[in-house]
């Protein structure tokens, strides 16, 4: 299981703030938070950044890589800002979040990865949009893994993201991304899936149920990686939890370390 820590990311309402005033005690604090909570990388995402992104992601990397021994998911619509992180980052192995099957976004990103040996999250996105149903899904993910790992991108290293949808918008958003899972994993058992839950709670109510209910069926189905805030203990409680009953952490290692540095509430 790999996580994803979500929070240095300047759509955030704390976060934009602390960036344009360049408070590095403010976001390496954040970055600290993250990675003792169990984050296996830290996003860094300064995408609302416009006119000044890649002299931000430059600032957010060496702030962040001065106080954490995590490596960095390089998060970014922007190429050139992307670029500039992965040339900055030097712990560990960086991924890219993220690349597509549009093909002006695959040929801007694919050199990138290759250079950098970097994971990539994948989109399951093309030029006709988001896709509805798991077929049309599966249909990308299939050109996806077939372009990446011509290029030399080791199927370990690709992680497929199904893009999740608001169940509020359709009863099957769910279950299209749940047989999208299964079928990913049953063809590619070394492919990775990641996801960010929250979208399937978006427009409800008592939106953490609903997550932490998508959290337990995408990881029972397949899903082993996450894009969340670690600092959420329920959450995690349930990542440690469902990892241990899927025969998943040997011993219960994982699930006891977290329990005893308190992790859970």
């Amino acid at each position: 299981m790999l996580i994803v820590g979500e929070l240095i990311n300047t759509s955030r309402k704390a976060i934009q703030p602390a960036v344009e005033t360049r408070d590095a005690a403010f976001i390496q604090e954040i970055a600290k938070k993250q990675a003792e909570a169990g984050a296996d990388y830290i996003d860094v995402n300064c995408g609302t950044q416009v006119y000044d992104e890649v002299e931000v992601m430059e600032w957010l990397v060496n702030t962040i890589q001065d106080v954490v021994d995590k490596p960095l998911c390089i998060d970014s619509p922007n190429a050139k800002a992307l670029a500039k992180g992965l040339e900055l980052a030097k712990i560990g192995q960086p991924m890219v979040n993220s690349i597509t099957a549009e093909k002006e976004r695959f040929d801007e990103v694919l050199p990138l990865v290759i250079k950098h040996k970097a994971k990539v999250v994948a989109l399951c996105m093309d030029d006709n949009g988001m896709p509805e149903t798991a077929e049309e899904r599966l249909i990308i993910a299939r050109r996806l893994v077939r372009d990446l790992t011509a290029a030399g991108v080791p199927e370990d290293d690709i992680y497929l993201d199904p893009l999740v949808k608001p169940i509020s918008t359709g009863d099957q958003a769910g279950m299209e991304v749940l047989d999208t899972i299964r079928v990913v994993k049953s063809e590619y058992p070394n492919v990775h899936m990641i996801c960010g839950l929250s979208n399937v709670s978006y427009g409800l109510p008592n939106r953490k149920i609903l997550n932490q209910t998508f959290l337990v069926q995408t990881m029972t189905v397949g899903m082993d990686a996450y894009i969340l805030d670690p600092l959420d203990k329920t959450k995690m409680g349930f990542v440690y939890s469902s990892q241990v009953t899927l025969g998943k952490d040997k011993y219960c290692g994982r699930y006891l370390k977290a329990h005893r540095e308190g992790l859970f509430e």
